[in-house]
């Protein structure tokens, strides 16, 4: 039976069907691959948006319209393709929580907020802004 309020248990089924939980070992290692899920998408969060600044601030310093043509693209589709892992792993991340369980649901927190503070908590200086309404 699926639930659908949150609950504190060990045995939980976590995105698919044979990824069950049945031991408190096996759901302490769910607990920490969730975890460390949720701390390596901040990090994926963190080198798109270094990225992304890095590849606009070369943008403007390059003039030659073929090379800057070509590199853009190259870096247009390697900044696409880190938003597209980026937003599995969250949509995942998502799913996860969807679970109900109270102990993914803390995993997943804890994880991200452990990776914003080791990797986003200095990006203060490294702002990319795609469109400045919130809701975007």
């Amino acid at each position: 039976m699926k639930h659908m309020t949150l609950y504190w248990g060990k045995e939980v089924t976590l995105l698919i069907g044979s990824w069950k939980t049945h031991s408190w070992i096996s759901y302490l290692l769910t607990l920490l691959a969730c975890f460390l899920i949720s701390a390596f998408y901040q990090f994926l969060q963190d080198r798109r948006l270094r990225f992304k600044a890095l590849a606009s601030s070369s943008a403007t310093s390059i003039h030659a319209p073929l090379i800057s043509t070509h590199g853009r693209r190259a870096r247009g589709f390697a900044t696409a393709l880190l938003f597209g892992l980026n937003s599995a792993i969250g949509y995942l991340l998502m799913l996860a929580v969807m679970s109900f369980n109270g102990g993914i649901f803390v995993a997943v927190i804890l994880g991200l907020s452990l990776g914003y503070f080791m990797f986003r908590a200095g990006d203060e200086e490294i702002v990319a802004v795609d469109n400045p309404c919130a809701c975007a």
